[in-house]
């Protein structure tokens, strides 16, 4: 008898190990083919289950500028506040965004944030289906027109930071002239932009904008490659600019094209979305970007004290959701450190408006009335006045830009896209 059920002791361990085995080989093989997937269990300070669990959704991978800026600034806020951090990635604007939406309902996750204008439709849709989520959207117009209480759009005054940008832009001309090396009205900067959104638009102008306050000559060319991030089309559309006599380059892309281009070519270059100083220590000289770090933990914030999400959320340099790297001081002319912070102390301080509209004019005139397409419908309608006070008021009616103007000075190349 012992003997026996020693034997079915035996036999139950045995059945207990290969269950307990095979548990964890579903584990590991669900992990490996979830390869779009990145979970950071940073959720240490907080009991399991009690934690949030945030998911986002992202256009491309860490090899574009743009998106990499979003998933450092994720990382950080979700480390810092104990948050479960998971990722999609690539993810078109198709209704791919949709579906990895749901997968990451279905995960768990308490907000949902997705990086890119074309994901706005695919997200609301999930929105609609999920209201105990919450759904943040960057560069997105839906949120404040829909209504949905659980469907919000954020964004920065880039426009600022561009300026800023463009300032330094502008000393590197005048250093140039300075040492003979074009005349005043051979100023011209190259932009290569994504497409002629209003973002871009009031990128590369507030950018212009910045360095002719400077440079009182400077003209600008713009050339778009009808894509976010295309390495190839952005390092011939700069390599274009600089064959048509452009002495710098800036950018509304999200590759490595144009800098490298410019490093080639022994060009200044302004980048965007962060610092290309280690590839391109010769011809770097500043970069802005919006930082999402200050956006996240507001976010997440919001959950845990169970307080509203603002329905269109504007950071700005007071929020340090506006911010530019170290200038290059290789590259930089002297005394752009302190051109930069004077400019930027006269932003915070409302004394400076970028779109000042003395400080430009349309067909040889000064804008003094303009209706924009604030609340976007299908047909792009323009429905709000934004001129006020002598300035065009960029993202106070709407945290997402709405600046399209064409402006004199500015020539577009190929304005197809």
């Amino acid at each position: 008898m012992k003997k026996i059920l020693a034997i079915v002791l035996a036999l139950v361990m045995l059945f207990a190990l290969a269950a307990c085995g095979a548990t964890q080989d579903d584990a590991n093989t669900d992990s490996a083919n979830a390869n779009t997937d990145t979970e950071n269990a940073g959720a240490d300070t907080e009991e399991a289950g009690d934690a949030l669990k945030f998911g986002f959704i992202y256009l491309h991978d860490q090899n574009s500028t743009y998106d990499r800026n979003f998933m450092e600034a994720a990382k950080a806020a979700c480390e810092k506040l104990g948050v479960e951090y998971v990722e999609k990635v690539p993810i078109p604007e198709g209704n791919e965004c949709y579906e990895a939406a749901i997968d990451l309902v279905n995960q768990g996750c308490d907000i949902i944030f997705a990086d890119s204008f074309g994901h706005e439709e695919f997200l609301l849709q999930a929105a609609e289906e999920h209201p105990e989520v919450e759904f943040c959207h960057a560069t997105g117009t839906m949120a404040h027109t829909e209504k949905l209480a659980n469907f919000h759009n954020a964004f920065a005054s880039i426009y600022e930071g561009r300026y800023l940008a463009g300032i330094a832009a502008g000393m590197k001309l005048n250093e140039m002239i300075e040492n003979g090396e074009f005349k005043p009205e051979e100023a011209k900067i190259g932009y290569v932009g994504a497409y002629t959104y209003a973002e871009v638009i009031s990128g590369y102008t507030s950018f212009f904008l910045g360095a002719r306050s400077v440079c009182k000559t400077a003209t600008m060319e713009v050339q778009f490659t009808g894509s976010w991030y295309d390495e190839t089309a952005e390092k011939n559309a700069a390599e274009t600019l600089i064959n048509r006599g452009c002495k710098l380059i800036s950018q509304h892309a999200d590759s490595m094209g144009a800098p490298t281009a410019c490093e080639d070519a022994g060009v200044p270059d302004v980048s965007y979305n962060g610092s290309t100083l280690e590839a391109c220590p010769n011809t770097f000289i500043v970069s802005s970007r919006i930082n999402w770090e200050p956006y996240f933990e507001y976010v997440i914030g919001c959950v845990k004290e169970g307080k509203a999400i603002d329905t269109d959320w504007t950071g700005t340099i007071s929020t340090g959701s506006v911010v530019l790297t170290e200038v290059n001081e290789k590259a930089a002319a002297e005394g752009t450190v302190e051109a930069i912070a004077e400019a930027q102390a006269k932003l915070v301080s409302g004394e400076l408006h970028v779109f000042d509209t003395s400080t430009f004019t349309v067909e040889g005139k000064e804008l003094t009335s303009y209706l924009a397409d604030v609340d976007t419908d299908d047909a792009f309608t323009p429905d709000t006045e934004v001129i006020k006070d002598g300035y065009f008021a960029e993202s106070e009616f709407r945290s997402a830009p709405y600046f399209d103007v064409a402006i004199d000075g500015i020539e577009r190349l190929n304005a197809m896209f």
